[in-house]
């Protein structure tokens, strides 16, 4: 009878553990501070991404390719839009495209980086609405390459600083604004920046560069927008798979053939993905995000311990941002076989494109790579690595200070760390800094994040000042 008791009790007793937790894992209770007014002129502020915008500054992996007279163009703008800053900080050219400005504050010490890009991606014009490069409002949303990615962050940090430095302010700790006109194509502004930087004996308190963003429908049953701020961002790695296979005339087909050889190896990475894991920025994103979903999934977020596995499992078959958050990705992008139809090749290679969680490294995905396509005769060869970028503290100033910037510009929204899927140029920051952040201040629906580096590029004209109150707000703390 006490054993029939003991398994009657147990199950009952795991059940109210997990619902009294659940029942404490509650939102906080909203601050009933009043954020303090920022005045932004918008009509200034859409005027000034406007004519950004307008200046086709499309970056090329070759530096040949670069109009200089565009660049330059862009950077003569900047200087007629906002002359206080080029007075106080006179910016200093860093190799190509990098710009360095410094602000002198009251102290030296634990300096913040700024940064943007002022680069775009190519464009399609035959798939855009509107002329790419105009830079005009259609129905209330300012059309163009680099309204979101990311002129918009360029103006919004110059323009807070032009309105501050207009008011006699001096910031507490040195600001140095950091922009690199090559960042779409991986180039060496950024990294030529740190150098200079760590030359100079510069050691960053806290940088700030695109990322996360003012976001919804991204946490199943959470219907607050949610303010996504990067910790850390994946790491890259690309690999070439090499089959071999005997060939000839394609009237004599052999098997297997390379090609054959090769797509087999493919579907077997694609049918065995990386585990996935509870990364900490994942952790953290349920743990912030968690209280605000109904009281079903609270139960399983306030209780990872035992959820875990379920949520590891459910991951994949979810899909999408959240589940690349949890696992290294594999995207196959690129196949090449023999050079006409009716040759057999004596070998195929296929090109697959890795997005890295911090618990992956290149071995470790050339021994999963193997593993899955356990074919020997399949080559696995990686030709780039730029590993996962650690993490910055979700704790102390450098994390407050941006939290409460974005609480009161958008004081609807949940603060949250999260894993930067893309990369950024602020990856090469984390060598002479650890609290690197990434937060584009904008509010952007799931739509409005597909137009990133596609056709139809835009911004609601309504969030343009949003973006200058949240550098307003920030830069008044530094």
């Amino acid at each position: 009878m006490k054993k029939q008791w003991i398994a009657l009790g147990a199950p009952a007793a795991l059940a109210g553990v997990l619902l009294l937790r659940a029942a404490r894992f509650k939102a906080p209770r909203a601050a009933h501070r009043a954020p303090a007014p920022v005045e932004v002129d918008t009509d200034k502020a859409v005027d000034h991404l406007a004519q950004l915008v307008r200046i086709p500054t499309v970056s090329n992996a070759d530096p040949e390719q670069f109009d200089e007279d565009v660049f330059q163009s862009l950077r003569d703008t900047l200087r007629a839009l906002y002359p206080r800053v080029h007075e106080t900080c006179a910016p200093v050219r860093i190799g190509h495209t990098g710009l360095l400005f410094h602000w002198p504050g009251k102290s030296a010490d634990g300096p913040t980086v700024l940064m943007a890009h002022y680069d775009v991606v190519a464009v399609n014009e035959s798939g855009w609405q509107h002329p790419p490069f105009c830079g005009e409002v259609f129905d209330g949303e300012l059309w163009g390459r680099g309204t979101i990615d990311t002129k918009i962050t360029l103006m919004g940090t110059l323009e807070a600083a032009e309105t501050l430095l207009s008011e006699g302010f001096v910031p507490a700790h040195d600001i140095y604004f950091a922009f690199a006109g090559d960042e779409e194509v991986a180039g060496p502004g950024a990294p030529g920046i740190v150098a200079y930087l760590r030359e100079q004996g510069i050691r960053p308190a806290m940088v700030l560069d695109e990322g996360g963003a003012v976001v919804d429908g991204v946490f199943p049953g959470v219907t607050k927008p949610i303010a996504v701020v990067g910790i850390g961002e994946k790491g890259i790695m690309n690999v070439e798979l090499t089959a071999r296979g005997a060939g000839g005339h394609a009237s004599t087909p052999v098997r297997p053939s390379a090609v054959g050889r090769m797509c087999r190896a493919v579907v077997r990475c694609e049918k065995r993905p990386f585990p996935a894991r509870l990364t900490p920025p994942v952790r953290e994103l349920f743990t912030r995000v968690g209280p605000y979903a109904p009281f079903g999934l609270r139960v399983v977020f306030a209780n990872l311990w035992l959820f875990e596995p379920l949520l590891t499992a459910l991951s994949e078959k979810l899909g999408g941002e959240l589940n690349a958050m949890m696992r290294t990705t594999t995207a196959f992008t690129m196949a090449r076989g023999a050079a006409q139809i009716n040759v057999l090749p004596g070998e195929a290679t296929a090109g697959v494109n890795l997005r890295l969680i911090n618990a992956d490294t290149e071995a470790s995905v050339v021994e999963h790579l193997r593993g899955a396509i356990g074919d020997e005769g399949v080559e696995v060869k990686p030709i780039y690595v730029q590993e996962a970028s650690p993490y910055a503290s979700t704790e102390g100033e450098h994390w407050e200070k941006i939290a409460a910037a974005v609480s009161d510009t958008w004081p609807e929204s949940i603060v949250s760390p999260y894993l930067m899927l893309a990369c950024s140029d602020s990856r090469h920051f984390s060598a002479i800094c650890q609290d690197v952040y990434k937060f584009s201040a904008m509010s952007l629906t799931k739509e409005q994040r597909g137009l990133i580096h596609n056709d139809n590029e835009r911004i609601p004209v309504a969030q343009i000042p949003k973006t200058v109150e949240f550098f307003l707000r920030l830069e008044r703390t530094l």
